[in-house]
């Protein structure tokens, strides 16, 4: 059987997204859709260079525009949205219309609290709507659940993630791998974590910790937003505690805790020379020149610890995966832990492997569909289980 997928954005990580899909979807078609026909023709040119093929297909559509979205979804199976979060609640609602189910690469936990609790509609219309997918949150949650399987009363959940350049430049030592308004909504505010079985908010850029992970060796550690999505709630009394961190070079949290103390992250315009200036939109302009490179190489890490008791002893699981870019496709190590992930959860919700409605990620990926997907894209896990 065969099925056909419509991919909103032809950026980074939807363009990892159409390839993916266009290996592992069984796909009749895929069309990539931007606001920018040239970015979305070569973005299919690209992909159907790589694998040889004429599957996917161009096309011009503006997201925000409900009427043409929901008919340009019709007749497609599943969609995957690589476009800012702002966008999504529409996106879903437009996606239920068509009929088609839909993945997104999320980023703000508050509006994927409204986009599940459209799930009866999504269940009367036969879709499945699973935000908050990728990387972090997404990948590392799958990874921090099948660590929870593999330890029979799990009580902590620890999870740590990044996506940092091989060739580290100072004075940030890091390199901009998404877009610079996802990297300040994960800076900002609040995240939330479980502790004592409730769920907690802590200040992001907050309690820092060394961490060491090969190859890297050393790294530095740090409270972010988003990184869980509402896992939180769906663990809330069942683990006593739920973390998750930031990884970065050293050096790096000591520069952006100084933005965020000057207020640099606010939305709140303030008056300078008689005109209203966004302190995050000045903040963008002059950082993003400073934090971009045009050939990326970069490596993404991510570690789960989940510790409990099996058998009425103390029993832990880590797993451990580490990616690094792809020299023959192109594709950086963020692009295929992002692009790659939302398309596989893509696939199953189109082939009916997941349920009809609204589904979480942290219930979207687990037991043998998990390392079977893995081991499908050669995503290899370190996994260290005591006793």
């Amino acid at each position: 059987m065969s099925y056909r997928y419509a991919v909103l954005g032809a950026g980074r990580q939807g363009i990892a997204a159409a390839y993916d899909l266009a290996r592992f979807g069984d796909a009749a078609g895929i069309t990539l859709y931007d606001t920018n026909s040239l970015s979305a023709r070569q973005g299919a040119e690209r992909v159907n260079t790589l694998l040889n093929s004429r599957c996917v297909h161009a096309a011009t559509l503006n997201v925000t525009d409900r009427k043409a979205l929901s008919g340009a979804l019709k007749g497609t199976d599943a969609t995957v949205s690589a476009v800012p979060f702002q966008y999504n609640p529409g996106i879903t609602e437009s996606a239920i219309e068509a009929g088609s189910s839909l993945v997104d690469m999320g980023g703000n936990t508050e509006i994927v609290r409204k986009q599940l609790a459209m799930g009866d509609r999504a269940e009367a219309q036969g879709v499945s709507i699973i935000p908050d997918c990728g990387m972090a949150p997404g990948l590392n949650i799958n990874m921090g659940v099948r660590a929870m399987e593999l330890v029979e009363e799990p009580e902590e959940l620890h999870i740590w993630d990044g996506g940092l350049p091989l060739n580290p430049q100072p004075p940030y030592n890091y390199t901009l791998l998404f877009h610079i308004n996802g990297l300040t909504n994960e800076y900002d505010g609040h995240a939330h974590f479980l502790r004592n079985g409730q769920v907690t908010e802590v200040p992001c850029l907050t309690e820092l910790e060394l961490i060491e992970f090969e190859p890297l060796g050393t790294l530095e550690a740090a409270v972010t937003a988003g990184g869980l999505s509402t896992m939180p709630w769906t663990f809330e009394g069942k683990l006593r505690r739920l973390e998750n961190r930031t990884l970065r070079y050293l050096g790096h949290w000591e520069h952006f805790r100084t933005f965020q103390e000057l207020g640099l992250f606010s939305e709140e315009p303030v008056s300078v020379n008689a005109r209203r200036i966004s302190p995050r939109d000045l903040y963008h302009k002059l950082l993003e020149k400073k934090i971009q490179a045009e050939d990326v190489q970069d490596i993404c890490l991510i570690r789960v610890q989940c510790t409990g008791t099996s058998n009425n002893k103390m029993a832990s699981c880590t797993l451990d995966l580490v990616e690094t870019a792809d020299l023959e496709t192109g594709f950086t190590a963020m692009e295929k832990l992002t692009g790659w992930h939302a398309s596989l959860i893509a696939i199953l919700a189109a082939q009916g492997q997941l349920p009809r409605g609204a589904v979480p990620v942290d219930s979207a990926l687990s037991g043998e569909a998990f390392d079977r997907e893995i081991e499908k894209r050669g995503w290899e896990l370190r996994k260290t289980v005591t006793p």
